[in-house]
C-alpha cells in the first residue's frame, strides 16, 4: 500500500480524461487530497494537454511543484490520428470543418516521403487558438472575438515523425467527402504544437488537415502505462 507524503512533495502521473482540461484534472487532485488530509497544499501540472487530448499528466504536490519547470522541460511523446481532407479553425476537433480539400492525389508513399521535412529543429506557427500571449492576452481571446492575430513562429525539435497507420474512409456529412485517417508518433520539445502539424502536414501534401485525436504517451522517462487514472488515485488514497 502507498503512503503518501503530499506537503514534502509528490509526482502523480494521471491518465487525463477526454474533455477535462489540465486544470480540471488539478482542482480534483487537490480537492481529494484536501478531502483526505484536510489541509490545502499546493498542486501543479508539468505541461498543459488540451481537453479533446488524452493521456499523460504530470501533477506535483508540495515542494515538488518547485521542480515542475524541469519536468515541462523534457521531450514530449504523443500517438494520434490526422484526419487530411479537411481543416478546422482551431486545428482539431474543438470547432467545425471549415473547408474541404482534394485527398484523391495523396498516396501513402508521398506521405512518408513528406515526413523528414518535419525532422529536426524547425520553425512551427502556433494556432491562434492557443494560449500563447499576442500584446499581452492569451491568442484564443483575440480569435474568439474575431479580430486578425498574427501569430510569431517558434523554434521547435521534432526528434521522431512516423505514420503508423494509413486507411482511406468517407465523412458521415450530409455531403459526403473523402478523407485519409492517418496515425503518427511524434517524439518532440516542448512548445511543438502538434495541431500545428497537423495543419502543415495536410498543407505539404497539397491538401488540408486537421487533429482527430491526440495522446500524449511519454514525458521525460514518464511513461503512460506507469500512469494512474482519477478514479484509481482516488481509490489508493482512500486507501492509503
Amino acid at each position: 500500500m502507498r503512503q503518501f507524503d503530499f506537503a514534502a512533495g509528490e509526482v502523480l502521473l494521471i491518465n487525463k480524461p477526454l474533455r477535462w482540461t489540465s486544470f480540471d484534472a488539478v482542482n480534483k487532485i487537490r480537492w481529494l487530497i484536501k478531502q483526505k488530509t484536510g489541509v490545502r497544499l499546493k498542486v501543479g501540472h508539468a505541461g498543459t494537454l488540451d481537453p479533446l487530448a488524452t493521456g499523460l499528466l504530470i501533477i506535483c504536490t508540495g515542494k515538488q511543484t518547485k521542480n515542475i519547470n524541469a519536468y515541462m522541460d523534457r521531450e514530449k511523446e504523443y500517438t494520434g490520428t490526422f484526419m487530411i481532407g479537411a481543416t478546422t479553425p482551431c486545428f482539431d476537433l474543438e470547432k467545425e470543418i471549415d473547408a474541404w480539400f482534394p485527398t484523391q492525389h495523396i498516396t501513402r508513399e508521398q506521405a512518408l516521403a513528406a515526413l523528414p521535412a518535419f525532422i529536426g529543429d524547425i520553425d512551427q506557427i502556433p494556432p491562434v487558438f492557443s494560449a500563447i500571449r499576442v500584446d499581452g492576452k492569451r491568442a484564443y481571446h483575440h480569435a474568439r472575438k474575431g479580430t486578425e492575430t498574427e501569430m510569431p513562429p517558434r523554434r521547435v525539435n521534432i526528434r521522431e515523425f512516423e505514420l503508423t497507420s494509413w486507411s482511406l474512409g468517407v465523412t458521415e456529412t450530409e455531403e459526403p467527402h473523402a478523407v485519409i485517417k492517418a496515425e503518427f508518433r511524434v517524439s518532440c520539445s516542448k512548445g511543438t504544437y502538434i495541431r500545428s502539424l497537423a495543419r502543415d502536414f495536410g498543407a505539404a501534401l497539397n491538401s488540408g488537415a486537421h487533429l482527430g485525436s491526440l495522446c500524449r504517451t511519454r514525458i521525460g522517462e514518464f511513461h503512460l502505462k506507469d500512469a494512474m487514472t482519477i478514479e484509481e488515485f482516488e481509490a489508493e488514497l482512500k486507501q492509503s
